[in-house]
């Protein structure tokens, strides 16, 4: 029996049952990837975190990150979790770095009562996409398109994209993407919501990798590299956003919700 240490942590919210929850869990050395995809089935979480001392010398930590069906590129709140994971046992250390497969080395620091996420600025290009639109039953004004296999749809107003009401077998079966609904807002600068059906997801309650994708547009619509964010899910996320050259610049707390200790066969 293998005794993981576990935590599921609130990301992007100031107090418990909002944001979005992950699981974080830290290993001595990396386990079969077999394993890892079973255990964050069993956790049922839209993420679960697991971080590994980095021997390289690039970051404090390697991180990967599953959903129940499968492995991401890039998961901005399981990421803020994990510096939260980190921090809040060492009130010491300002700041942590991860080394991860296909998103470069990203940091978690301190800043104010929460947390700043540096992710890769992803982005997106104008594109033609009638199936993801009739999927996601929308209007569009602009539809806008990012290789890592994100989709910006922008609708009129706040009111359209708390409306959508996407066909979840019709997204589905477009692939591994996620599907992002945004427009300018009235409870932020900008409101969106994120479906990823295809990754057992219908709907992610706040989504950080979206942000990367939608921050490099929106900083250019609204004609300022800082703004607020409302992702309208069911439980709600709110997200400071900062346009750094390269760099999304992603702000907000975490709460830690449950700790335990996953026991493996």
């Amino acid at each position: 029996m293998v005794r993981i240490p576990f935590a599921q942590i609130d990301a992007f919210a100031e107090e418990a049952f909002a944001g979005n929850p992950a699981a974080v869990m830290p290993l001595s050395a990396w386990l079969d990837d077999a394993v890892l995809q079973r255990i964050a089935s069993e956790n049922n979480l839209s993420e679960t975190a697991f971080l590994v001392p980095d021997a390289s010398g690039e970051a404090d930590f390697e991180l990967r990150w599953f959903t129940p069906v499968a492995e991401v590129a890039l998961c901005g709140h399981a990421t803020l979790a994990s510096g939260h994971f980190v921090l809040s046992s060492d009130g010491v250390r300002d700041r942590v770095t991860f080394r991860t497969r296909q998103a470069g080395v990203l940091e978690v620091a301190r800043e104010g009562a929460g947390y700043a996420m540096a992710l890769p600025a992803w982005t997106p290009a104008a594109r033609q996409m009638p199936d993801i639109v009739a999927a996601l039953g929308v209007d569009p004004v602009e539809t806008l398109w990012h290789e890592k296999g994100y989709a910006l749809v922008v609708v009129a107003d706040e009111a359209a994209v708390r409306a959508a009401g996407p066909d979840g077998s019709a997204v589905a079966a477009l692939g591994p993407y996620v599907l992002i609904v945004a427009a300018r807002g009235k409870s932020a600068d900008v409101v969106s919501r994120v479906f990823t059906h295809y990754f057992d997801i219908p709907e992610d309650p706040v989504t950080g990798s979206a942000h990367a994708v939608m921050v490099p547009y929106w900083a250019g619509v609204l004609g300022r590299d800082a703004f607020s964010a409302y992702q309208a899910s069911a439980r709600g996320g709110r997200v400071g956003c900062r346009l750094a050259g390269d760099r999304v610049v992603l702000t907000g707390a975490c709460v830690t919700v449950i700790e335990g200790t996953f026991l493996l066969p």
